[in-house]
């Protein structure tokens, strides 16, 4: 069943744009507080969570290209640069831990000892719980929606929750009278905010370098097979997103059948496929006369004769 692109991207600025205002809310109050307490692993976070709103408005970017029609030089669409703006935030990631780490490193060569106290925590606490809840509703929404942006975007708001839960720990270190404790959970931060990155682009890799999207090729096969007229089929090969896959394969049917017959086979196939795979946006079905090739494709899925009873 296709979807309607206009609306579905639509849902996705919608989600964007709340999330956007929820992080520089967030990031506004880390920061802030960060600077005045001298506590850089709190500054630290803020920038975090300013990232995810810088990175909210990388998105609305990608899904304003992502959301076009299909053209002449288009002609499978633009979804794919849904995909490939979420390179974007992990650019944005990698470079916010390139900082953080200069920032931990200058805090080991002039240490500064914290300003703590119950608000830090406070502020902290409320932060995280806005964060979770974000996090939680970008998740879903964009496995819901089958959005890969939203699903990217919630991975990089799910490393700021981690991130401020460090940052509480370090706050009750630097109360204990450890505050060499603030530069080394930065660095900390860096490292797992230079992670998220690395996850980000893993994902994004396998769509626009065309890993399978399907790997089960006997599922694809058993709907073609269910085809009154189908002998055998193989060279199933899948490729694109995992909301929009091509699929394009090769089917034998007996080698005296009217072109006609052949054509309402193929037909048949591509309805079913798409009946029964709702993330299957298009069919290609090469036809091929049972018998004529020698050499057997390894994976080729037959119609055995049942047995007579």
């Amino acid at each position: 069943m296709a979807i309607d692109i206009e609306r579905h991207y639509s849902n996705i600025r919608r989600i964007l744009i709340i999330i956007l205002v929820l992080n520089w809310l967030v990031a506004l109050a880390k920061m802030v507080y960060g600077f005045l307490s001298r506590c850089s692993s709190m500054a630290a976070d803020g920038f975090h969570s300013l990232s995810d709103g810088t990175s909210n408005i990388v998105c609305l970017i990608g899904i304003h290209f992502a959301c076009q029609p299909t053209d002449q030089d288009h002609p499978y669409g633009h979804r794919k640069y849904e995909t490939f703006f979420s390179l974007g935030i992990a650019f944005l990631l990698f470079l916010l831990s390139y900082q953080l780490i200069e920032e931990s490193i200058s805090r080991f060569r002039h240490p500064v000892t914290p300003q703590i106290d119950v608000l830090s925590f406070v502020v902290m606490t409320i932060t995280m719980v806005i964060n979770i809840l974000v996090m939680k509703y970008e998740y879903r929404k964009g496995k819901e929606l089958r959005s890969e942006i939203l699903v990217s975007d919630s991975l990089h708001t799910k490393a700021d929750i981690f991130t401020s839960l460090s940052v509480i720990v370090t706050l009750v270190a630097i109360k204990l009278g450890y505050p060499i404790f603030d530069p080394i959970v930065t660095a900390l931060i860096a490292l797992f905010i230079a992670y998220a990155g690395l996850d980000i682009v893993r994902h994004s890799s396998r769509v626009l370098c065309d890993m399978a999207p399907i790997v089960d090729n006997k599922k694809i096969a058993d709907i073609v097979l269910s085809v009154e007229g189908v002998k055998a089929c193989h060279r199933i090969r899948t490729r694109g997103r995992p909301d929009e896959v091509y699929l394009d394969l090769h089917v034998h049917v007996r080698p005296d059948m009217h072109v006609q017959r052949a054509h309402s086979i193929s037909e048949e196939i591509e309805e079913r496929i798409k009946e029964l795979i709702p993330e299957v946006a298009d069919v290609v079905v090469h036809i091929e006369p049972q018998g004529e090739s020698k050499d057997e494709p390894l994976e080729t899925f037959k119609n055995e004769p049942k047995p007579k009873a």
